[in-house]
């Protein structure tokens, strides 16, 4: 498998009525080849968040934009770049963290969630000493996480409304 060093290759989500900060740790290989967040079929989060919210699972990218939107979150991930092995939290290393000011800046952004313990590792390591607002770790939607029930996630995730 190939390790290589990856810059996170599309923009944060979020608008200036963003409320909700829900950060990721990195793109895996299905988001970056659709060049959008949670790109992977098996991941859960889309699912989550349609469940959550009341509304129907998104099947596109824009349905998807929309979904986030007016809900009034924002959707980024912990790490700018880092060296990683196809999509795998656990072969991360070298990590630049993203930073998060300009979305905190032209939003009203007073919450953050980290989907899973890296992106929440890499937040409370490199991000939080700037923005001074604690994260709240939600059990990761990645299908890696198989042992988390939909139904648990669905439970644990809805502190976010």
């Amino acid at each position: 498998m190939d390790t290589s060093n990856i810059i996170h290759p599309f923009p944060p989500l979020f608008d200036e009525n963003s409320r909700t900060l829900i950060l990721g740790s990195f793109p895996s290989v299905k988001s970056r080849e659709t060049m959008f967040f949670y790109g992977h079929p098996q991941n859960r989060f889309w699912k989550v968040l349609a469940m959550i919210f009341n509304e129907k699972i998104p099947e596109n990218i824009e349905e998807k934009k929309q979904l986030v939107l007016n809900n009034h979150l924002a959707l980024w991930d912990s790490i700018h770049s880092c060296t990683v092995t196809g999509s795998s939290d656990s072969s991360i290393k070298d990590v630049v963290p993203n930073d998060i000011s300009d979305i905190i800046a032209d939003s009203k952004i007073d919450r953050i969630f980290c989907n899973g313990a890296l992106s929440h590792k890499m937040y409370m390591k490199y991000i939080f000493p700037d923005t001074g607002i604690r994260a709240v770790k939600l059990p990761s939607t990645s299908p890696a996480n198989a042992a988390c029930s939909l139904e648990r996630l669905v439970s644990e995730w809805q502190i976010i409304r």
